[in-house]
C-alpha cells in the first residue's frame, strides 16, 4: 500500500488496471514510476527515440531476458536505481520529473559565467555529490563551465561524485564514466575529476 512500483512503459499498468475491472478487484494502491519517461529525461540519447527496455538496458550494461516478466521487472528497477545514481535526482523528484517535458531547462542545462577561469569548459556530473546536482551546477556555471547533463565529444570535464558500486549493475564505474574513459581513449580532450578536485577547482576545497 502506498509503495511505488516501477515498470518500463505503461504496459504493465494498463494490463493490471484492465484485469482489475474484468474481476472486480481492487486497483493496487501505489505509485507508479514509468523508467521508459525516466531514461527520456537522464539521458539525451533517449529523449526522442530508441528508449525501449533492451536499448536502455543495453546502455546500463544491466544483463536481462527480455520478455521474461521476472526479468523486465527486475530491469526496470535497474535503470531507476541507475538514473538516480548518474542524475542526482532522488525518486521522489523523479516522481516529479517524469510529468514535466524532456526539454525542461534548468541548472542542469547551464551556459558558463563567461568572466569565470573555467570559460570555454563543458562539465558533466555523475555519481552520488556531497551536495545537490543543483547546487554542484550552479558552482560550475559560476566559474565559467557549461553544465550538460551527458558525456559527448564535446564534454571536457567529467566530475565522478561517490558512488556505491552497487549502483552500477555489476561495474565499479556508471555509463557515464565508461562512455568519458572510451572517448578519451580516442584521443578527445577530457578530463575526470574527483568532486574534491572540482571542489578546488571552483576553491570550495577547504
Amino acid at each position: 500500500m502506498g509503495r511505488i512500483v516501477a515498470s518500463h512503459s505503461s504496459f504493465d499498468r494498463v494490463s493490471l488496471a484492465r484485469v482489475h475491472e474484468k474481476y472486480g478487484l481492487s486497483p493496487i494502491e501505489c505509485q507508479w514510476l514509468d523508467t521508459a519517461r525516466v531514461a527520456r529525461r537522464a539521458w539525451p540519447q533517449f529523449a526522442r527515440r530508441g528508449y525501449g527496455l533492451a536499448p536502455v538496458a543495453r546502455h546500463g550494461g544491466i544483463a536481462f531476458r527480455h520478455h521474461d516478466a521476472a526479468e523486465d521487472a527486475r530491469a526496470a528497477g535497474a535503470i531507476l536505481v541507475l538514473a538516480i545514481a548518474e542524475t542526482g535526482l532522488g525518486i521522489s523528484q523523479w516522481l516529479t520529473r517524469v510529468n514535466q517535458p524532456i526539454d525542461v531547462r534548468g541548472v542542469t542545462h547551464l551556459k558558463g559565467n563567461p568572466d569565470g577561469e573555467l570559460y570555454g569548459e563543458m562539465l558533466v556530473f555523475t555519481g552520488a555529490l556531497s551536495m545537490t546536482r543543483s547546487e554542484a551546477a550552479v558552482l560550475a556555471s559560476q566559474a565559467g563551465c557549461d553544465v550538460a547533463v551527458g558525456v559527448t565529444k564535446d564534454t571536457t570535464i567529467l566530475v565522478v561524485g561517490d558512488s556505491d558500486i552497487r549502483t552500477f549493475a555489476g561495474h565499479d564505474k556508471s555509463s557515464t564514466h565508461r562512455k568519458a574513459e572510451e572517448l578519451i581513449k580516442q584521443g578527445r580532450s577530457l578530463r575526470i575529476l574527483s568532486e574534491r578536485d572540482f571542489l578546488a577547482l571552483v576553491h570550495l576545497d577547504s
